[in-house]
This record gives structure tokens, C-alpha cells and sequence, in this order.
């Protein structure tokens, strides 16, 4: 067995199929990253047969003085159970890139060591919870636990079965907001690369990506038809009928409450009123919101999502509300959306990210329960490591700095 150069072609026939398939492991992400400073190449481990093995993608980029780094999106697709192919393609990646001057290739395989028990939180381990242990074996240094968001792609990541979602099983609260997000007239559609401009408006706070990584995201995805973008917006005319609909319901309500008390004083009926005034002030101030929108007539998009295609999975890459329409609940509307678009032609959304920390006074505790809240599977993947080639320029690179200054600022 030997490693090659593989055509596009070649590469993409191969990966197509394969088990570890992921859409980073593509030619269009490996075009996109082209467009942010990175060369690459398809590389295979080919038999006497003229049969691929393994496969990979590897992104180089100059760090140091007259060398580079390598950087395979998701690891390798290869068996990892077998380690007899393991130990040749790491070996003979390892001498090829040896002569192209890289010092080292980062990896972030795409392999699911356990689920997270939503209850208890645990982890259930699968029989790939041995594999650090082997890729340490032949070289693999594994870098940052990363609990949080320390390395460039999350540890963990929350997926919903598209086949089996039923909305009837969400949480209490994820259930309410989706319908605060419909009563309040929320609109969702799919638009289209001139709408890049709003989007980014929605994402320019939250990461450090200039509009146009957003827009080239989108241009070289959208060739094969893989990108989709989603804008939410409010709809006024139905924002006002709803709110006038509501708030006639409860100033029934409120009249018969009047009512009773002119018979009684019990603290019961004292606190509804109190209730129902509050609601009917809510609801007083829905329309009035919703008559200025319209008067206005000015369409504002206030959650925007980027999702990305590949095989039976959509992933949402980007997503983002913009916090002053919190009381909206648009972030839980643009999900739910979501779902109930690729519903039918997917088996799987992948809502991207959480933490491993599950306590409730972690940093990201929102971000955790916002995503628990639509009931995904949530796995926990065999983490970040580099494959070092050059010993001696690796911990030159780490000494002085050069690796966590680049991979702070770099973007993958």
C-alpha cells in the first residue's frame, strides 16, 4: 500500500459513501478555506488493487519560519478500528508531509465516543472510547479536553433525529416559546445570497468573521446546491391580529373575573384579576408594537441561520437573534422552523455545539438547555489532536508561541 495524490474526482467518489462522511471533509469546504489563505490536497492510502483505504483532506498553512502545518477537518476517513490501516496511513502520511515541510497535521476525527445521558448526564461510552489510547500509540498528541469551546470544532454536539422528532415531547419551555414566537407573528423564509448583508448583521456581535467569510461560505456551498440560508422576521399584520385576538379573549376573561369579585372577595379570584390585568397590559402593548410596524412598513429580520447539506444531515453552522427582540422567542422559532423544514428530506439536524459541562453555573448553561430543549441526541466526539512530524520545530512553535497565537486567530 502506498499514498497518493487523489484527483477531485477520486476523492469525492470515495467519501461520499463512507461511514465518517461529514461535509468539512469536502472539495467545497476545501475551496472555501482556499479563499481564507489555505492550499490543499486530497491524499488516499491506495492498495495493490488500485483500492482507496483511507482518505483525508489536508489544508496546509505557513506557520514559522519556512514551514507549514496541516489541518485534517473532522480527522480522516478511514476505519479507526482497524488498526493495522491506521498505523500505515499515519506512517505514510507522515513521511510524505515530511518532505513538504509540515511540522505537524491537526486532527478532530469524526467519531462518536459515547452519548450523554439527557437525565444524568453521564456519558455512555461505545468500544471507540479505546481509540485515544491508540492513535497515542502511534504519535497523536491529544490537545485540550475541550469542555467548552477551546479547540476549533466542538466535543460535543446535539443532533435530532428528524424521524423521530414529535414536538409533543419538547420541554415545557421550548414548547412555549415556540408559540410565543408564532403568536407574536414571527415569519420564517429562505433567502437567498443578497440577503448575506442582513445575516451578518444578525452574526457580526457574536463571531469574528467578516461578512465576506459569510458570503464566500455561502457562494462556493450553494455551486452544488448545499447552503441554505434562513431569515426570521415579523410579520406586523399578523403580529396585530393575533395580539387583537388574544387580548379580546382575555378581557372576556377579565370581565367575568370583574364580575365574580363584585360577589366575592376571596384571594383566589383577587390574584387572577391581578394575572389577567397583567396579561391584558401584555397584550395592550402587543398592538400597539404591531400598529407602529405596520404604520412603519419597515421589514427587520431579527434571527438568520446558515445551514449547511451533506448527504442525510443538515447542519446549522451559524445561527444568531438579535437580543433586543428577545421577548420574541425568535431563536426557539427559527429552530423549530428549521426542523419542520427538513423534516421530511433529512434524517438528521445537527444543532451544532454544546458544552460537556452540564452544571448550571457553567458560562454556557443557556446555550446547553436552549439545545436540550428540542430533545437531540447528544454526543460526545473523540476530541482534538496533532499528529507531530517535526518534534523539534513543534516544541520550538509551542514555546515561543507561534501555536496558540495562530490557532486563536485562524479561522477553519
Amino acid at each position: 500500500m502506498h499514498l497518493q495524490v487523489l484527483s477531485i474526482e477520486e476523492f469525492t467518489n470515495y467519501q461520499k459513501d463512507h461511514s465518517l462522511s461529514n461535509f468539512y471533509e469536502t472539495i467545497n469546504y476545501a475551496m472555501l478555506m482556499a479563499e481564507e489563505g489555505y492550499d490543499y490536497e486530497f491524499l488516499g492510502l491506495v492498495n495493490d488493487s488500485n483500492y482507496i483505504e483511507a482518505a483525508t483532506l489536508i489544508l496546509y498553512k505557513p506557520i514559522g519560519f519556512k514551514c507549514f502545518y496541516g489541518y485534517a477537518p473532522r480527522g480522516f476517513l478511514i476505519d479507526y478500528t482497524n488498526e493495522y490501516i491506521l498505523k500505515i496511513f499515519t506512517e505514510e502520511l507522515k513521511n510524505y508531509l515530511l518532505t513538504k515541510r509540515v511540522v505537524f497535521v491537526k486532527v478532530n476525527p469524526y467519531v462518536p465516543i459515547g452519548e450523554v445521558d439527557k437525565k444524568t448526564f453521564e456519558v455512555n461510552y461505545n468500544h471507540f472510547r479505546y481509540l485515544p489510547s491508540i492513535l497515542n500509540k502511534y504519535g497523536y498528541k491529544k490537545l485540550l479536553d475541550n469542555l467548552y469551546f477551546e479547540a476549533k470544532l466542538p466535543r460535543f454536539n446535539a443532533i435530532i433525529d428528524l424521524k423521530e422528532f414529535d414536538v409533543k415531547k419538547l420541554a415545557k419551555n421550548t414548547k412555549n416559546k415556540i408559540k410565543k414566537g408564532i403568536r407574536k407573528g414571527l415569519n420564517f423564509e429562505l433567502a437567498s445570497k443578497s440577503n448575506i448583508d442582513s445575516f451578518y448583521e444578525l452574526m457580526k456581535d457574536k463571531d469574528n468573521y467578516d461578512k465576506y467569510y459569510f458570503q464566500d461560505y455561502y457562494t462556493v456551498f450553494n455551486k452544488s446546491n448545499d447552503v441554505d440560508l434562513f431569515l426570521v422576521s415579523i410579520n406586523y399584520n399578523d403580529f396585530l391580529q393575533n395580539s387583537q385576538y388574544m387580548y379580546d379573549l382575555e378581557l372576556e376573561r377579565n370581565n367575568k373575573l370583574n364580575a365574580k369579585l363584585g360577589k366575592m372577595h376571596g384571594e383566589k379570584i383577587i390574584n387572577n384579576k391581578m394575572n389577567s390585568d397583567r396579561i391584558l397590559l401584555t397584550y395592550k402593548n402587543d398592538i400597539m408594537e404591531a400598529t407602529k410596524g405596520l404604520t412603519n412598513g419597515e421589514k427587520v429580520y431579527i434571527a438568520g441561520a446558515l445551514v449547511i447539506k451533506h448527504n442525510k444531515t443538515a447542519t446549522i453552522v451559524f445561527s444568531n437573534f438579535n437580543h433586543q427582540y428577545k421577548r420574541f422567542a425568535p431563536n426557539y422559532f427559527l429552530h423549530y422552523s428549521i426542523i419542520k423544514y427538513y423534516q421530511n428530506e433529512f434524517d438528521y439536524l445537527d444543532l451544532n455545539g454544546v458544552v460537556g459541562d452540564f452544571q448550571n453555573d457553567n458560562p454556557y448553561h443557556g446555550l446547553n438547555r436552549f439545545k436540550i430543549g428540542f430533545n437531540p441526541h447528544i454526543y460526545e466526539y473523540i476530541g482534538e489532536y496533532d499528529l507531530v512530524i517535526d518534534e523539534q520545530i513543534y516544541d520550538n512553535l509551542l514555546r515561543n508561541g507561534s501555536l496558540t497565537k495562530e490557532f486563536k486567530k485562524s479561522q477553519m
